[in-house]
């Protein structure tokens, strides 16, 4: 199963925060599982292979996208502070 995704930013500065939160998930996957997320201009891109069952596909999906939600709301509080 393979899925690609991408949420878009009113700019780059913030989908580059974000990508870079979520990117080191990009090192840490067991076998038969590939994701890669990176910063493509004003957006996250996130490319998800599994090979491991529907279950763990759905899992990566939802992890990734908590991920994704973490930093964004991590985002908006560190710019209130600013």
């Amino acid at each position: 199963m393979e899925a690609e995704m991408t949420i878009l930013y009113e700019d780059e500065q913030t989908a580059k925060a974000v990508a870079e939160a979520v990117s080191p998930d990009n090192l840490k996957v067991p076998a038969g599982l590939y994701v890669r997320t990176e910063k493509r201009n004003n957006g996250v891109w996130t490319r998800i292979k599994c090979e491991k069952g529907f279950k763990t596909f759905i899992a990566t999906i939802d992890d990734i996208l908590s991920a994704i939600s973490t930093a964004e709301k991590t985002l908006k509080t560190a710019r209130k502070l600013e």
